[in-house]
């Protein structure tokens, strides 16, 4: 089995609508925590892969995806820019030296999730998107075969983003508030868990 190019395109577009639909949403995440721009900068990183939508689906995976990656890097701005395009790129890296989707996911996704604990220099349980993909790393691996394997991922991210809530920050502007950090979900993982439900409702067919 393959991922078909049709499908791809479906999943990037759902995943795109959906940030920049829950723009709001991450900017008042941010507000409690951060600069308070996350959901603008997602929105604006995220609308400019839109634009080039219909290019990107023409290229080969692995550069479709290091296009996205270059694309967030130019114009997502603040933290999240270097860290999101670090993971595409990452990914579109893998999946150059022989991977496949979607036989090969939880490699090509952990060569992502490598790349963005390197750039951020940060790890699990600081509270940052980590505590999102991380999760869901291991759910690709543990899980990998099982039928429900799709819905598994989907509530590895939305389990695994309301546990930052109660986490104190590390990294990031929202080390700066200590212990004011905690009670507050954070920003950046809540921002990984759209995208990755995103990808899963689309590959469910669930619009």
């Amino acid at each position: 089995m393959s991922l078909q190019p049709e499908t791809f395109k479906s999943v990037v577009k759902l995943a795109a609508e959906r940030v920049i639909a829950s723009a709001p949403e991450l900017t008042s995440l941010d507000q409690a925590i951060g600069d308070g721009d996350h959901g603008f900068n997602m929105k604006r990183g995220f609308e400019a892969v839109l634009g080039k939508l219909d290019a990107i689906s023409e290229q080969p995976f692995d550069e479709a995806l290091k296009t996205i990656g270059k694309t967030l890097v130019m114009t997502v701005g603040g933290a999240s820019g270097p860290l999101y395009g670090s993971f595409f790129l990452a990914a579109g890296e893998a999946l150059s030296h022989d991977k496949h989707l979607p036989e090969d996911i939880a490699d090509v996704f952990g060569s992502g999730v490598n790349a963005v604990s390197a750039r951020g220099r940060s790890h699990v349980g600081e509270k940052t998107m980590l505590d999102v993909l991380v999760p869901v790393l291991e759910t690709l691996k543990n899980a990998a075969g099982h039928p429900d394997l799709i819905a598994r991922v989907s509530t590895t991210a939305a389990e695994a983003v309301e546990r930052t809530a109660p986490m104190r920050a590390t990294k990031g502007r929202a080390s700066f508030l200590g212990p004011r950090s905690v009670g507050h979900i954070d920003p950046g993982a809540r921002s990984s868990c759209i995208l990755v439900q995103a990808v899963c409702a689309s590959l469910e067919g669930k619009q």
